[in-house]
Parts: C-alpha cells; sequence; structure tokens
C-alpha cells in the first residue's frame, strides 16, 4: 500500500513539475531587435503598396486584418502560427497551411527579423500581412532554391497561440 501510495506521488509530483515549466522565460539569450532596412529597399516596397499598409519604423510594412486579443509575443516567446510566405511576384515558396494544419511553433527571437519585429503587432488570435525588405528577409543569402538572394517577401500569418 505504501509503495502504492508513493508511486502514486512521485508521479504526480513529475506531472505537476513538467506543468508548470516556463517555455524560454528563465534561458532567454534573444533580444529586441532595432534593425532598420535601408531606404532603398524600403522605397522599393513603399513604390508598389497601396496606403492601406502601415510602415513600421523598421522599414516592413504591414495590414493587421484581425487584431487578436488577449498575449502579445515578445521575442523569447513561442508562437504558433500559420502562414503563407510568398515572393514579391505571388510565387508562393512556403506554406504551413499545408505542412502544419494546426500550425508550426517557433521560438520568436529564432525567425527572420521581419517576423520578429511583425509578430508582435498583433495578439494571439490575430491575423496579418507582412512585407518583409531583403535586410530584414533573407538578406543577400537568400534562403535555398526557393528565395532568390535580395527578395522582398510576402508573408499572411495568423497567431494561433503565444506561449
Amino acid at each position: 500500500m505504501r509503495t502504492r501510495l508513493f508511486f502514486m506521488l512521485a508521479f504526480s509530483f513529475l506531472v505537476l513539475a513538467a506543468c508548470n515549466k516556463s517555455s524560454n522565460s528563465g534561458n532567454c539569450n534573444f533580444t529586441p531587435t532595432t534593425a532598420v532596412a535601408p531606404a532603398a529597399e524600403i522605397a522599393v516596397l513603399k513604390a508598389v503598396l497601396d496606403a492601406s499598409y502601415t510602415q513600421h519604423p523598421s522599414g516592413i510594412f504591414y495590414k493587421i486584418t484581425t487584431p487578436g486579443a488577449g498575449i502579445t509575443a515578445e521575442v523569447c516567446s513561442d508562437v504558433t502560427v500559420k502562414y503563407l510566405g510568398s515572393l514579391i511576384n505571388g510565387t508562393p515558396f512556403d506554406s504551413s497551411y499545408q505542412r502544419s494544419p494546426n500550425g508550426a511553433t517557433f521560438t520568436l527571437g529564432q525567425l527572420i527579423l521581419g517576423w520578429q519585429i511583425g509578430i508582435p503587432l498583433i495578439k494571439k488570435g490575430g491575423s496579418i500581412i507582412l512585407y518583409i525588405p531583403p535586410s530584414l528577409g533573407y538578406g543577400a543569402s537568400g534562403g535555398g532554391a526557393a528565395i532568390p538572394p535580395n527578395s522582398n517577401l510576402v508573408f499572411t500569418i495568423d497567431l494561433v497561440n503565444v506561449q
């Protein structure tokens, strides 16, 4: 009887300890970015976008389609997102909708600077369209075969969860 009680208490302790673990709060090595795109990159995006897009001081352009409610992501937050990424000419290069219908989870500080700047503009449950200049995206190196060097990027992002 005591052995059974001991194992039940030990199991309960392990379950509670696992539930109380904070995602990144104690060991976050990321700092918010202060990066700003060069004026020439900003001018390219400004020339193709209409007045419904807002220019962020960093040089990204965005349109909040749904603001969301509740928690706002920070650089050390784990975010679960559904997204579609495309080049400015409309060619898609990535979609979590196909790969991960429930969303993909990342630590915000590990993502491209444009996402680090844009995702905190909405709250959990929100949606945003981001136009990201090359220096805040994949830059001169590009992103593999699908994203050429110095590409302007477009992302439609649904922020499913923030932890």
